[in-house]
């Protein structure tokens, strides 16, 4: 079944998802204006338990896969990856096996997939994986989206001990588990930018360095920054890309010089660029940010100048001490 042959009847949904999935699908409304509709409804998705709202807003978030615009529909797969929800599956797989589809927005399927954790989703993961005609974005995802689904449902996680986390996202990897000692940023960095490692072992270890930066004023913030900031000199366009999700989310003004030189660097791939931007823009409050944003308005490449847009309103929203990146209800229907 397509997945919009389950979601074409919108009678009965509550009335704030239907004008929000009016405002994610409108094609003519500011790209903006449709990120805040899309973390709105990533909201209602993701609620635990989920109520009447979830599934309407999962099929909402998913009929925005008809748009033009590929940061737009990358974004639709994260927020299905991090609903926990198994209604979330079936868009991603189509998104996934769908060839003509973008590579970055097929990217963020597989990851999502990952995220979910369902084994159901084995099989297909495991097939573009080994699948030698499959761009390298797509089988390195794959691979560290099957290893996260065994790591998911095995043995060995019950027996971890992990630090409590202060981000609330799904990642694609857990952070390595605690050892007796006080954590290594040395031995941390070694296993992080070890290319003969599997990619799941090094995520792990991005994630345990992510998480010895956050808050940032703790004294392994900087150093853990730093070491971060070396793996952006991978040979992995994936690894570079999230890294920079990994400063996105911790917004610490250290990762500002790196963020910047990827950002600037026109030989760099545009799924790491938009990245990037993005954080960039969630550090929006920070001197000389916006200006740097600004530079790249009209950078040759769609998903970047797409990127800076959405950076820019973050970095109002940040400046603007607003309590959360979405629309509200009341404004949610686009004007007449």
């Amino acid at each position: 079944m397509a997945p919009s042959a389950i979601d074409s009847s919108t009678e009965g949904v509550d009335a704030t998802v239907l004008a929000l999935r009016k405002t994610l699908t409108n094609e003519s409304e500011p790209l903006a204006r449709r990120f805040r509709a899309l973390f709105s409804l990533k909201h209602l998705a993701c609620l635990q338990p989920p109520n009447e709202k979830t599934i309407p807003a999962i099929q909402a978030i998913a009929a925005g896969f008809a748009s033009s615009s590929e940061l737009l529909k990358h974004e639709l797969a994260y927020c299905l990856g991090q609903s926990k929800n198994r209604a979330s599956v079936s868009y991603l797989e189509h998104v996934l096996k769908d060839p003509q589809e973008d590579t970055m927005c097929r990217h963020e399927a597989a990851e999502a997939l990952g995220a979910l954790g369902y084994e159901e989703s084995l099989d297909l993961l495991k097939k573009l994986r080994d699948d030698g005609n499959e761009p390298d974005v797509i089988k390195e995802t794959c691979d560290i989206a099957v290893d996260r689904i065994l790591w998911e449902n095995s043995e060995e996680r019950k027996a971890e001990k992990l630090k409590q986390s202060d981000f609330a996202s799904i990642d694609p990897a857990p952070p390595l588990p605690l050892a007796s000692k006080e954590p290594s940023i040395p031995e941390l960095e070694a296993t992080l930018l070890d290319t003969q490692l599997p990619l799941f072992k090094r995520y792990r270890a991005m994630f345990a360095l992510r998480d010895l930066a956050s808050p940032p004023d703790l004294p392994t913030a900087v150093p853990a920054i730093h070491a971060l900031a070396k793996g952006m000199q991978d040979p992995s366009a994936l690894f570079r890309h999230e890294i920079a999700f990994v400063f996105g989310q911790l917004c610490h003004p250290a990762s500002i010089p790196s963020l910047t030189a990827t950002l600037s660097n026109q030989e760099e791939v545009g799924m790491v660029r938009h990245e990037a931007a993005e954080a960039l823009g969630s550090l929006g409050d920070e001197e000389g940010v916006e200006e740097t944003l600004r530079k790249f308005l009209n950078d040759p490449e769609q998903v970047v100048r797409d990127s800076i847009i959405v950076a820019l309103d973050m970095a109002e929203y940040e400046k603007n001490g607003e309590v959360e990146y979405a629309l509200l209800p009341d404004t949610a229907v686009p004007a007449a």
